[in-house]
């Protein structure tokens, strides 16, 4: 019986350090993003396995969000730029097109954006630091 407490009353090291990674993640991001609040980034691309994932939701939900082709001919134009949520510090980050402010409707995620080369170092890592 004592073995049985001593295993039960224990935590879970797994669970906290996969918080604690999660945590850790949540909070590069954010300061990541803090960093390129307010610069614009040309449009390096989407990748092709996000193109079909946003195009997925679009059919899915029409008139839901921007139509993707939309938000890529401004991405183009405008170039990109990176966003918090509403709520910083729960380190949701977006990517928008330049001229806007409009998360809801013109957000992406840096996930889905192409990693090449010459772009902006810290730029890069955020979109990497998004797909884990």
């Amino acid at each position: 019986m004592e073995n049985f407490e001593k295993n039960f009353s224990a935590p879970v090291p797994e669970e906290n350090s996969a918080r604690e990674i999660q945590r850790k993640k949540d909070l590069e991001l954010i300061a990541l993003a803090i960093e390129l609040y307010g610069k614009v980034f040309p449009f390096p691309g989407i990748d092709s396995g996000g193109y079909l994932k946003m195009k997925a939701v679009e059919e899915e939900h029409p008139d839901y969000t921007t139509p993707i082709d939309t938000l890529m001919q401004r991405f183009e134009t405008e170039g990109i730029k990176v966003t918090l949520g509403r709520d910083p510090s729960s380190g949701n980050v977006y990517i928008l097109p330049g001229n806007s402010h409009d998360i809801e409707n013109d957000g992406t995620l840096p996930r889905y954006l192409q990693v090449c080369e010459g772009m902006d170092e810290k730029l890069k890592k955020l979109i990497l630091l998004n797909r884990i």
